[in-house]
């Protein structure tokens, strides 16, 4: 560039226009100290482009952008922001300038946010860990509400979930009270029984009628044997079990005792059987069968023990409960050498027991 003569090199605003496919270099002249404004808008494969002194160095182009630079006389350098002084205010910078990549790690300090300004939206999933929550901090009102009405609940039926929420709950009622009698009878009589409003539950031990025993026989020959008649059979007992709800109201009926055998000359008539003890959808036992009545020459079988079908328990004995004079069957008559044989004995009349839980 020489004085007095038209070039380039004089223009501030240099313009390129065109595409690069491999290194390519623009010198300006040395000596002379100026400022550039370098265009490459329209330059593709801009990157291999360098803008230098003829002699001196200069900068490679990295962007199709507008680009400033100097000449200091001896290199060409360029003019970047951040070589610049002063500093970038905020209303500098555009709405939603500031990229992701643009903030260090670490810099978006406790100090840098504002209170209230972290939205649901913004915090991801499964982020909030219980290290990150201090001990007591999480308040009833935090807690979502499950299905359960706030209250208070008596003998209470509850569900826990996993989390040891209670999702459901209920008033239930209070185990039932001790055993208390409520009907104790002797047979035969029959009636209704009405359990206590407040009663859930009813325990009843029942005895069937004792068979009567067989009649005696005349012995013959003299001596050749006894002639007794059989024992009447010892009625059914059995402890029957059961829930009840109000009004629970039953008919009931408590066994007669077995009839006894008349003694004859031989052969003599069977024991009559028990009767049967029974409270209507509770349960029946059965009397005792009467003994056989004996024959001449030979004595009577005892009679069959009645039977206490569906008891919840059943045993044989009944003493501690009942009473040992329930249910039992008569002895049958001895024989006699002299005439008709001895009557047997009438069996014991059945008996019943109810308890109700009503106690305290």
């Amino acid at each position: 560039m020489t004085d007095k003569t038209i070039s380039n090199a004089r223009n501030m605003v240099i313009k390129f226009t065109g595409t690069l496919t491999s290194a390519s270099i623009v010198t300006i002249p040395d000596s002379i100290e100026k400022f550039y404004i370098f265009d490459l808008s329209a330059v593709t494969g801009v990157t291999n482009l360098t803008i230098k002194t003829a002699s001196g160095t200069g900068f490679t182009t990295g962007e199709a952008k507008i680009v400033a630079a100097y000449s200091d006389g001896t290199n060409l350098n360029e003019i970047a922001l951040d070589t610049l002084g002063g500093t970038i205010a905020t209303a500098q910078i555009a709405d939603n300038a500031v990229t992701t990549a643009k903030i260090s790690d670490n810099q978006v300090t406790t100090a840098k946010i504002s209170d209230n300004q972290i939205t649901t939206s913004k915090v991801s999933d499964l982020q909030i860990t219980t290290a990150k929550i201090a001990n007591d901090s999480v308040t009833p009102d935090k807690l979502s509400d499950t299905a359960v009405t706030a209250g208070d609940y008596t003998v209470a039926s509850i569900t826990v979930d996993q989390q040891g929420r209670i999702t459901a709950a209920s008033s239930g009622s209070a185990g039932g009270g001790a055993f208390l009698p409520t009907r104790q009878a002797e047979g035969p009589t029959s009636g209704t029984h009405t359990t206590d409003a407040s009663a859930n539950l009813l325990l009843a031990y029942m005895v069937g009628g004792g068979g009567g025993g067989g009649g005696g026989s005349f012995i013959s020959p003299p001596g050749a044997a006894p002639g007794v008649g059989g024992i009447g059979g010892s009625g059914g007992f059995g402890a029957y079990y059961a829930p009840v709800s109000d009004p629970f109201s039953q008919p009931f009926s408590v066994g007669a005792a077995g009839n006894a055998g008349n003694g004859t000359f031989g052969p003599s008539p069977a024991g009559g059987t028990g009767g049967t003890t029974s409270i209507t959808n509770i349960g029946t036992v059965n009397g005792g069968a009467g003994g056989n009545g004996a024959a001449r020459t030979s004595a009577g079988n005892t009679g069959a023990a009645g039977s206490a079908p569906g008891a919840s328990l059943t045993y044989s004995n009944k003493e501690f409960v009942i009473g040992k004079s329930f249910g039992n069957g008569g002895n049958g008559g001895n024989g006699s050498n002299n005439g008709p044989g001895n009557p047997g004995n009438a069996g014991t009349a059945g008996g019943l027991a109810i308890f109700e839980n009503i106690g305290t």
